[in-house]
């Protein structure tokens, strides 16, 4: 069956089939949460899967879509402060929307739970300067966030890593290389070494696309998954403000 013959078929068959398959595993799921299921499960037939196989084939990064989705509120779901535009859903609420997202597009899917993700480390560990900074342009999808832990070195052993920054003044200098990083967007929230070996000498530094001495490999190729683009993140002497980027106390 070819991509457009299965499109067809999905449209006259698998949504109901679907459906209903999410309907019998919501037992035990409130009536507001069975409601944003269904209204994220409509998203996903309508506004995703009829593009799925032409995004991946062209190498699409659908920016516009991803808008449509934070309308619905999909780019701080996790988020707790409504306050930067958050929606304040519990870990059950957004596990339910992206299990439902991916049922239009997985590739778009993942990215969207990555973004999540860093908007709501700067909403739990920043200040109010980062969280007014970032926090809301982030909810909107204005601008994308990417998360940079994997390394060349250290995959799986994420303690490991070696990117390293220095404090020199009011700034941190950060040198390394983050690896096969999703999303390529405009934040890129940077896990890095400030102080001696293992977990608790690793940090969290934001870090803009246009701060000087911040580059990108081509993307990656791969066999799937193209709808969300992945690159190499080098940092060489990339200076970052502390009172600014660095998010958490820098004791910790």
């Amino acid at each position: 069956m070819n991509l457009v013959k299965f499109t067809q078929y999905f449209n006259l068959h698998l949504h109901d089939y679907i459906l209903n398959s999410l309907r019998a595993a919501a037992r035990g799921l409130s009536d507001e949460q069975k409601a944003f299921q269904k209204m994220t499960f409509d998203f996903a037939a309508n506004e995703r899967f009829p593009h799925m196989a032409d995004w991946d084939e062209k190498e699409i990064f659908p920016v516009e879509t991803m808008g449509k989705a934070a309308q619905l509120g999909f780019g701080g779901g996790s988020m707790d402060s409504r306050r930067w535009g958050g929606s304040g859903l519990s870990r059950l609420d957004t596990s339910l929307i992206f299990e439902t997202l991916s049922t239009g597009c997985v590739s778009t899917t993942a990215y969207l739970s990555i973004h999540n993700m860093c908007n709501w480390m700067i909403d739990t560990f920043g200040n109010t300067e980062q969280r007014e900074k970032y926090c809301p342009e982030l909810c909107t999808m204005d601008k994308f966030a990417s998360y940079c832990l994997t390394e060349p070195g250290s995959g799986s052993d994420a303690a490991s890593l070696l990117t390293n920054a220095k404090l020199e003044g009011d700034h941190y200098v950060l040198n390394g290389s983050k690896a096969f990083i999703s999303g390529g967007g405009d934040t890129y929230i940077v896990m890095c070494r400030t102080r001696g070996k293992g977990p608790k000498g690793i940090s969290c530094v934001v870090v803009e696309k246009d701060t000087p001495g911040i580059s990108f490999s081509n993307k990656e190729k791969k066999v799937g998954w193209n709808s969300q683009p992945t690159r190499a993140v080098i940092l060489e002497d990339t200076c970052v403000s502390v009172d600014e980027d660095k998010t958490g106390d820098h004791a910790d």
